[in-house]
């Protein structure tokens, strides 16, 4: 059996939603919607610090892509 990789740091529920600035609500839909990977260990719930950062990355906005959030520019004619 090989050796367990000892450099893995694990981050509380608390610990998780202060990171991404989310409620723990959200949090546990997030995990059981399957977008962020969780472990239960007994009665307790713990997240790898490395797939929060994965995935912080993967919910980067890529510019440009925000565009339908923006109003139309009021013209002449719709000031009337």
């Amino acid at each position: 059996m090989s050796e367990p990789d000892r450099s893995i740091h694990w981050l509380s529920t608390k610990e998780a939603c202060e990171r991404l600035g989310i409620t723990l609500r959200t949090l546990y839909r997030f995990m059981d919607e399957g977008r962020i990977p969780a472990y239960k260990f007994g009665r307790v719930i713990r997240l790898q610090e490395s797939d929060v950062d994965a995935f912080i990355e993967a919910s980067r906005i890529a510019p440009g892509s925000l565009q339908h959030l923006y109003p139309e520019p009021k013209t002449e004619s719709s000031v009337r």
